[in-house]
């Protein structure tokens, strides 16, 4: 059963129906013991935090600034906000000083939450020039606060602002005046182009989000969710908030790499992913097996045809497998697939939304084959996530991304760009009417920027308008879609797609290191550094002999003719990556010039 609340009063209303129940699952910065919280322990420190803020000054849609990876402070933080009317701005916790000094300038943040050392050593370095700027609390007490930073204090400290409900009459009274119309978010898009746009995120877009999803997204009270994406990612923000109407239980992943070994620790039964994670999952698993025996090959070979043709062939499309293939399946996912799961620590499976890009068909009916439901979706910040999705158990399209959630409406202008209407998108970016007004269509509809078409009811992605390439030959390229073909080989960590204005197509390939260097011994390949290692023509051979192999159903222009492995990865500190990991193909056409030119060079 689903609580949806005014997200003012959503965690108190649930500690109510859940009292002294498990709902947050923990490790403390820098931990290694899991811990928790009940909903009515949630539902304090929510209050103590609620009364610290006005106790601190803070005023009603005041924007609070919190920069930090996944934690329980952020959560305390986001719900105690919003239970004083205000608003919180959260900033990716790998942002860079310059992105964090443009957020709390643009949105005159005074008070800023900071995870650990990283986060407040940056913070400190741009009180300067952040005229708003007046006080940091930081969540972590293992960080060192500068001797000549008086307006610095620890989270406790501040949560001691709070003790014993000084001002919960005033806290009860704002809840009481909540609107539907307040803000709730500011979240900065980070951007393939240009500066950062704040998308302004009401309550009430939150409430329809919330009434949407749970009609077709069946998280319940007995499941156990990952957070892993970031909190600050909408995506995971929005499935986190679900997860709790929902009377879920919460498992804070605070380090993304952590995450593999947390999901063996804790053995969650959903988690929110984008695609690169289930890539490397699938490349992980046909490695194990590439290592195994002959007959172990040959057994789990006949699995995944077995379960591609059980879960993709029959299921997928709604019709009903034939009993001996039924029985077949059953009898495989109890021994070979079930020992996959188990080493994911995904024994207790039950779904797992993915989006955020697209997703290679070979991964999804991979994940599929294995007896996990992927369920694919797409949406957008300025949506508040979910645009479509899958539904579990019903028919759906390996490579579409489902059904229009209720209350969406989409359209296809003429141009084939995918435009939407509805009670969860956007009024618009912060500070940016001039932005604002280029978003929508005169009727109405918010541009999404990505290519699309609608057939029998499911929503089907063709690539972003504005990344389409065009070669000096006429031809038309989507990168994303042979970057995403080419993604899951084991060899290939990041990848680049060059053609624009091109007579062919290129790319910048950042390869597995580890992978490539066990290869070069291996075949007798001497090398001292990584340069050497990626300009050697026995290794540039190899992965163009697999590059070929993954590129043989692209059409002829499409195809990479040419390639450079670089020996250092694409940086967020360069510019050449957004904080959610999506590269910048403008800047890595200026910081490869000299490379990419050589590809071209006749």
């Amino acid at each position: 059963m689903q609580t949806n609340s005014h997200l003012s009063r959503l965690i108190h209303d649930q500690a109510q129906n859940y009292g002294d129940r498990e709902v947050l699952i923990y490790k403390d910065f820098g931990g290694s013991e899991w811990k928790s919280y009940s909903w009515n322990q949630f539902s304090d420190m929510v209050k103590r935090v609620s009364n610290a803020l006005l106790n601190l000054g803070v005023k009603v849609q005041e924007n609070i600034g919190v920069f930090s990876q996944n934690s329980v402070q952020y959560l305390f933080c986001d719900f105690g906000a919003w239970g004083i009317r205000a608003v919180t701005i959260p900033f990716y916790a790998t942002s860079s000083e310059q992105q964090i000094q443009f957020m709390i300038s643009d949105a005159k943040v005074r008070f800023l939450f900071v995870g650990e050392q990283d986060q407040y050593d940056k913070a400190r370095r741009v009180v300067s020039m952040c005229n708003s700027l007046e006080r940091i609390i930081v969540f972590d007490r293992n960080v060192r606060i500068s001797t000549h930073d008086p307006n610095a204090m620890y989270f406790d400290d501040f949560l001691k602002l709070g003790d014993n409900f000084p001002r919960q009459s005033e806290v009860d009274q704002l809840q009481a005046q909540a609107s539907m119309d307040d803000i709730a978010n500011i979240l900065y898009t980070s951007g393939t182009t240009g500066d950062s746009k704040g998308v302004i995120l009401t309550c009430g877009q939150y409430y329809a989000a919330m009434v949407a999803n749970g009609k077709c997204v069946p998280v319940d009270e007995n499941d156990r969710v990952l957070n892993f994406l970031p909190f600050t990612h909408i995506f995971e923000k929005g499935w986190k908030i679900l997860s709790l109407t929902k009377g879920a239980r919460l498992i804070v992943n605070t380090y993304p790499q952590e995450v593999q070994q947390s999901m063996r620790e804790t053995h969650p039964t959903c988690m929110s992913s984008v695609p690169r994670f289930w890539e490397k999952v699938y490349m992980g698993v046909l490695e194990k097996i590439e290592n195994a025996s002959a007959v172990q090959r040959k057994l789990f070979q006949h699995a995944l045809s077995v379960g591609k043709r059980h879960n993709i062939d029959y299921l997928s499309k709604g019709k009903r497998p034939p009993l001996a293939l039924h029985l077949e399946y059953e009898m495989l996912n109890r021994t070979v697939f079930s020992l996959v799961r188990k080493e994911l620590g995904l024994e207790n499976a039950h779904f797992f939304p993915t989006a955020g890009a697209t997703v290679n068909p070979k991964v999804e009916e991979f994940v599929h084959a294995i007896g996990l439901n992927m369920i694919v979706g797409y949406g957008l910040t300025e949506s508040l996530a979910t645009v479509s999705c899958n539904h579990l158990g019903e028919p759906y399209t390996v490579g579409g991304v489902g059904i229009p959630i209720e209350g969406i409406d989409i359209k296809i202008s003429d141009e084939g760009e995918v435009l939407l209407k509805g009670p969860t998108i956007t009024k618009g970016y912060y500070n940016r009417e001039d932005l604002t007004k280029q978003a929508f269509t005169e009727d109405g509809y918010f541009r999404t920027g990505d290519s699309g078409y609608l057939k029998d009811g499911e929503l089907f992605l063709k690539e972003r308008i504005k990344d389409l390439y065009k070669t000096s030959n006429g031809k038309y390229i989507a990168p994303q879609m042979i970057e995403s073909k080419l993604l899951v080989d084991k060899y290939i960590d990041q990848i680049c797609i060059i053609a624009d204005q091109r007579k062919f197509v290129s790319a910048l390939i950042i390869p597995v290191y580890a992978l490539l260097e066990e290869y070069a011994r291996e075949h007798q390949i001497p090398f001292e550094t990584r340069e050497q290692l990626c300009a050697d023509p026995k290794i540039n051979a190899m992965m163009k002999e697999r590059i070929d192999t993954l590129q043989q159903q692209l059409a002829h222009y499409e195809q990479i003719k040419r390639f450079t492995l670089l020996p250092h990865h694409f940086s967020i500190e360069r510019g050449e990556l957004t904080n959610t990991l999506k590269i910048k193909r403008r800047v890595l056409n200026q910081n490869y010039a000299k490379e990419i030119d050589l590809m071209y060079a006749e």
